[in-house]
Order: structure tokens, then sequence, then C-alpha cells
């Protein structure tokens, strides 16, 4: 029997254009040079302004300084020191076409030691990506979920999460050992699992990290002793050589100097209390469509010759489509930076972490206009140049807590004091999870002290029973 039935549901449908330009928003500076570089190749409608050659830029510079030499002097005669007010934020720029500092560090090597590897194509790929995004400390700090969202923009294809544990668990067997780990727990096992497990200290060191962590991080000793079996000196023995591991598999931070490997997508300078927003590179007005080749072509192309005109219109709505695009994104990132620095005004005056304000990608969708996907997609992979140093945006996001007057403050704060605290701290009696909540008392933060616990995990700090072994 036939029958005919009406539904209604609702269904979210992106336009394949949709999807290339937020991959276009996910870019940073030099991804965009390269995409435009590649997009020039392939589109024979697609033209950009050629830039000039140094000795030109220099020749033009002179000319320049001599034009305005008199009204040079005569404008800031007054002022002898108006150049040093703002040369800072021109003396440490990176040059726009300036290769990354050519040093040999973590990453480089890992990427080396995969090429030794018998991987295929997509491992070798996913695994660099993976390299890529760990942190100054060879941590993937990163969720997973997250990651493979950003793979699947860059790859232009679907990546599950399984993928990404895949291409981490490759990473992870690679030198330094716990490259790639992603917390304190998982690199001291990476470091265990690589010695003799037969002996009696690293057998049960494996067993209370993977089984009994969490008792450890709470100073269980009691529970300890029960559940493993053994004694004070057992106990002591094993947390002396938990001690004795490295808590972050790259330590030799100072190596890469963030300001010599990453060039800003951003420039934001302070004039008093005004704060203005630029991009460090835009592209928008040297990329256009160069129409008088296309007029040329469209005139010797016979009306009959479908595919030729087919190629010419096609090739045609892609170059109009990709200017249009460039322009978008850099309309949209300065919108956004703009509503992000109104949002934190008072910390891109003074660089203060302590006047950080909460800040979720809701706030800036709501506040822009734009939905949270873009503001995720504008701002992941993404650094500011500011008076106070390189800033990732990504990690000006965050969750609010309140303090004893019941103001709403950025964990980012908490995770400051904490941070700070330790610094400071008698390495051979470091202060214990209570201890700082009570510090934190003092400064007016009422913080209970699992949450001390958690953000001291989220830093990648252990506990002060390791810490004292540590020192």
């Amino acid at each position: 029997m036939i029958s005919q039935q009406q539904s209604q549901r609702q269904q979210l449908k992106i336009l394949p254009q949709q999807i290339q330009l937020l991959n276009l928003f996910f870019l940073n500076s030099l991804e965009l040079q390269q995409r435009i570089k590649n997009e020039l190749e392939e589109n024979p409608f697609l033209d950009a302004l050629e830039e000039k050659a140094p000795d030109e830029e220099s020749k033009l510079t002179k000319d320049m300084e001599h034009d305005f030499h008199d009204w040079e002097e005569s404008m800031y005669e007054d002022r002898p020191d108006y150049k040093s007010e703002y040369q800072n934020y021109f003396d440490t720029e990176v040059a726009p076409n300036s290769a990354i500092a050519d040093v040999s560090t973590f990453k480089e090597d890992a990427k080396q030691q995969l090429r030794m590897r018998d991987l295929s194509r997509e491992d070798t790929e996913a695994a660099e990506y993976i390299i890529d995004i760990l942190s100054s400390q060879g941590l993937m700090d990163r969720p997973l979920e997250e990651v493979a969202d950003d793979m699947s923009f860059h790859f232009k294809t679907i990546v599950e999460t399984d993928k990404v544990t895949e291409a981490l668990a490759i990473v992870q067997t690679l030198d330094p050992t716990g490259i790639g780990a992603r917390d304190i727990k998982e690199c001291l096992l990476l470091q265990l699992n690589k010695m003799n497990k037969s002996r009696p200290d690293v057998k049960c060191a494996i067993a209370l990290l993977e089984h009994h962590y969490s008792d450890l991080m709470h100073r269980q000793f009691e529970k300890l002793h029960h559940t493993l079996k053994i004694d004070d000196e057992e106990l002591r023995i094993v947390l002396n050589l938990i001690g004795s591991l490295k808590f972050y598999p790259v330590t030799e931070v100072a190596r890469e100097d963030p300001k010599n490997t990453i060039i800003p997508d951003y420039i934001i300078t302070n004039y008093g209390d005004n704060i203005q927003v630029n991009l460090y590179s835009s592209r928008s007005s040297s990329v256009f469509v160069n129409q008088s080749l296309h007029d040329q072509l469209a005139s010797q192309v016979s009306n009959k010759d479908k595919t030729a005109s087919q190629y010419i219109k096609s090739k045609l709505s892609s170059a109009q489509w990709f200017v249009n695009a460039v322009k978008q994104r850099e309309d949209t990132m300065l919108r956004i930076m703009q509503c992000i620095v109104d949002w934190q005004h008072d910390y891109f005056i003074d660089g203060d972490i302590r006047l950080l304000k909460p800040m979720v990608l809701r706030n800036i969708a709501e506040t822009s206009g734009y939905d949270i996907s873009t503001i995720s997609r504008i701002t992941s992979n993404k650094y500011a140049e500011t008076h106070f140093g390189l800033l990732y945006l990504k990690k000006m996001f965050s969750e609010g807590i309140a303090d004893k007057k019941g103001e709403v403050i950025s964990n980012k704060v908490i995770q400051s004091v904490i941070g700070d605290a330790i610094s400071v701290e008698d390495k051979k009696h470091p202060y214990t999870d209570q201890q700082l909540v009570n510090l934190l008392s003092g400064k007016g933060y009422n913080i209970a002290r699992r949450t001390v616990a958690k953000y001291r995990e989220q830093m990648h700090i252990p506990i002060a029973q390791i810490r004292a072994v540590w020192a």
C-alpha cells in the first residue's frame, strides 16, 4: 500500500563557499600569504601588486627623509623624545617576508625523527600538525576535540578525534621522552614506561600514577600505604623516583624566542587611554581581479567553444570571490579584535593580568554580531603584538569565578596569583593547596581547595610533596 507522509524538520546546511571562508578566517598571516601565492599561480585572472625590493624601498625611504627633513625638524623641535616614545612598536616587528628563526628546536628535531619512520603520508602530516601546536614545554595543552576541528579546517576534510589520538600516540614515541603528553601525569608515565618495568620502584610508581593519582594529589598517604601495600620508606623511594623525572618534556624554553618565531596578526598600540587596532599586514588592497586580461581572452573565445567559455567564467568568478573573501576576512578580523579590546580595555592599557575580565566566545559573538564559529576561527592560531609582549588571543578567553566581594573575576587571574605564589615559595618547603587557599583568601579571593588544585593541575604544576623532591 502506497502512503504519503509530510514532516517538518530543521536542518543546517553550510554552503561550500561558507566553508572556504571559514578556512580563510582560520589562517594566520604566514598561511594567508602562502594561500594568496597558491591562488595567484592557479588563477590567471587573479593578480597582486608586486612588493618593492629592499633596495628600492631603501631608496624611497631616503628620498622621503630628505623631502620631509625640514618639516620634521619644525614639527617636533619641542619634543626631542617623540621617537623613543613610540619607536618600540616598530623596532620589534618581524619583516613580513622573514623566515622563521633558523635555530634547532625540539619541534624541528621531532619532525626529523618522523621522516626517519616508515609512516604513510597521511600519518606523517597529522603527526607534524600535532608537533606544530605543542606548547613551548612540549605538552599537548589543547582538547583533542578542538584539535580535530582545527585539523578538519586545515586539511579540508573531516578529521575524527580518533585520528588525532593516533597521531598523538605517534608523537609520544619520539624524543624527548614525554613529548606530546597532555599533562604532567602522562609525561611522567611516558618516562616510566621506558624504564625497566621489572624494578619494584618503577612498577609501583606506574601503578601509583595510573590508578591512584587523585589520592596522591589529595595527599591521601595512608590510603596509598594500604592500596599499594608499601610502608613509609618504600613510598618515599617511589616519590623520590617520580621527583627525579622531568615534569615537562622540554625545559630549555629559552631556545625559542616567540618574538623571533611568531609573526603577529595584529599590532595593538596605546595612545594614552586610546587603543588602536591594526593588522600587521593588510593584503586586501594588493590583491585584485585582472579584468583587462579577462576581457581580452573573452573576446578571443568563440561562443561555440563552451568549454573555454565556461573555464573563463569559472576562473573569473573564483578570482572575484577570493578578492572579496580576503577583504571580508580583514574587516571581520578588525571588528572582532576591536570588540575584544573594548571588552578588555583596562587589561590592554596596563597589561596587568589581574585586570583581565571573564570573557567567552559568546560574549564577543553578541557584541560583534558574528556567530561563535566565526569568533573561534578568527581568534584561533593568531597573535597580537602589544606593548607588554606577544599575546595569544585564544588564551584570553576564560570563565569567571566570584570573589569575596561577589565580583566575578577571570580564572586566569586566579591562576596568575597561584603561579606567582609558587614561584617565590621555599622550594624545600613548598606551599600545599590549603596554604595556597589561605594566601588567596588574604588577597581577597575566596576559593575552595579543590578549585585551587584544579587550577594548579591546569597549569601543569605538581603537588607540594613532588615539588619538594624536585627542588
